[in-house]
């Protein structure tokens, strides 16, 4: 079986990465159920979080067994690699690296033993006091080198008392993004930071219960919705079902670029599923920003629910100029240099009879260094294309996030050393505009001071310590 080597079909053009979520987490107790391919399933849908690893740990009641490996989760995972993971609770994850480098030893979910069991934890986002927490474990204990073993270990070191008393003692005490899915041999938990950044749902088999990142992983797997999770709670599943606990006040600050561009199109968000969401962004995008063209098209996928409300809204008619070749998610060989400068033309490619002659409004989610606009731009020029006007469905990214998504740094961000002039005549284009951050407020639904505008403003909810955070901070610290 092919294992994956870590690597992006954006990684092609290794100075473009696209913003990347930190992890997919799934959890389930359904006795009598195929733990373990519901979690494939499961993990399967949330593959779009995160593709350097994947990894589900299950147990039968008396002991937990973890499977994990580099790469997606059908490379990962065969029908024989599934039919020996047996039992009745189950925990996964599928992952990008936001701390720790995308190495085996850090693939999820991590496994912590004791003298009087083990415990298997899953997490989706960043801490930001990691190195404080970690001068707390036990000399000799581990080397963590992820925010996610901290936590783990924290959990585990002291088995004195029940798994759900050490939780809700330990979690008011970090701080950051943290959506945790975590199980001993008998019993599921899941817990979201009192903010609530990263998502995190709650559903209803009909022998038992999951919990997930997106609600679009509960419809994969027969689950119904019952509610999300709410911030700074703490939820306990076993044979007598769910109980809720609160460790922390809730203080609502849920992540705006959900909105944009990190949740699947058909996942729901406070109630309201995210493709509505980004075809009334587009809308908007179309009012603040109207120019006369000959046709909308999307950068696909990405950009499709926005153009097709920018077309409404505006009247100009919906095309597809652009052909994106779904085979190039990822690449197991190393691009040569040749083929690295032909960059962006191996994921879209122009449909000349489309675009020719047109006066054409292109529509995107985001620009974070701008190189897949500029190639974008420069291929419909030469595909004959009169005019290219730029529209982007969020405000521009000029602040990078500590809460689960890598982004570039500051520094590296073209909005956070560019005007929006600047940053058109960089990617050659006719005209560039970005949809304000009121306007991408108003689309949500969600009341502005219940959302993380961070990356967008620059205003973090809960304050960083720059020193204490970075990708590699626990590594750099061993070194």
């Amino acid at each position: 079986m092919l294992k994956g080597d870590g690597r992006l079909g954006h990684d092609l053009d290794p100075h473009d990465r696209a913003p990347k979520d930190a992890c997919g987490v799934f959890g389930v107790w359904a006795p009598g159920e195929e733990v373990s391919k519901l979690t494939y399933y499961g993990l399967y849908a949330l593959q779009h979080r995160g593709q350097e690893s994947a990894g589900i740990a299950v147990s039968e009641g008396s002991r937990i067994l973890v499977y994990k490996d580099m790469g997606l989760v059908a490379q990962v995972f065969d029908e024989s690699v599934l039919g020996t993971l047996r039992g009745h609770l189950a925990v996964g994850h599928c992952r990008y690296s936001t701390t720790g480098s995308s190495v085996w030893e850090n693939a999820q979910p991590t496994l912590s033993s004791t003298d009087v069991g083990g415990l298997a934890l899953a997490h989706n986002g960043n801490l930001i006091n990691t190195p404080v927490l970690a001068q707390r474990l036990q000399p000799g204990t581990t080397r963590a080198t992820t925010d996610t073993e901290v936590l783990a270990s924290l959990l585990a070191q002291d088995r004195s008392q029940p798994i759900e008393d050490a939780a809700a003692e330990l979690l008011p005490q970090v701080l950051g993004a943290y959506s945790l899915v975590f199980m001993d041999e008998k019993t599921l938990y899941a817990a979201r930071d009192p903010q609530g950044i990263r998502p995190l749902v709650l559903g209803r088999l009909e022998r038992g219960w999951v919990v997930a990142s997106e609600t679009a992983a509960l419809d994969i797997v027969g689950a119904t919705f019952v509610r999300e999770v709410e911030p700074g709670e703490l939820l306990t599943i076993d044979e007598r079902g769910v109980r809720s606990r609160r460790f922390a006040v809730a203080e609502p600050k849920g992540c705006l670029f959900e909105y944009v561009y990190l949740a699947r199109p058909d996942t729901t968000i406070a109630g309201r599923g995210v493709q509505v969401t980004r075809v009334e962004v587009g809308r908007v995008l179309a009012r603040e920003h109207p120019v006369e063209a000959d046709l909308v098209i999307p950068t696909p996928e990405s950009g499709t629910p926005a153009a097709v409300g920018y077309a409404q809204e505006s009247g100009i008619p919906y095309g597809q100029g652009l052909v994106k070749n779904s085979y190039v998610g990822r690449t197991f060989i190393q691009p040569s240099q040749t083929i690295r400068q032909l960059g962006i033309r191996l994921k879209l490619n122009p449909l000349r009879e489309v675009v020719e002659g047109k006066r054409l409004v292109v529509v995107d989610d985001s620009i974070v260094r701008g190189n897949t606009q500029r190639a974008i731009v420069r291929m419909l020029r030469e595909a004959g294309a009169r005019e290219v006007h730029v529209r982007i469905s969020s405000p521009p990214v000029a602040w990078p996030c500590f809460y689960g998504i890598d982004f570039a740094t500051r520094a590296e961000l073209i909005a956070g050393s560019l005007s929006v002039e600047e940053i058109r005549a960089s990617l050659g284009a006719d005209s560039l505009g970005y949809i304000s951050l009121e306007g991408l407020t108003a689309a949500t639904t969600i009341p502005a001071e219940r959302l993380c505008r961070a990356c967008f403003d620059g205003s973090y909810p809960i304050p960083i310590d720059q020193d204490n955070v970075g990708k590699f901070v626990l590594e750099s610290s061993q070194k």
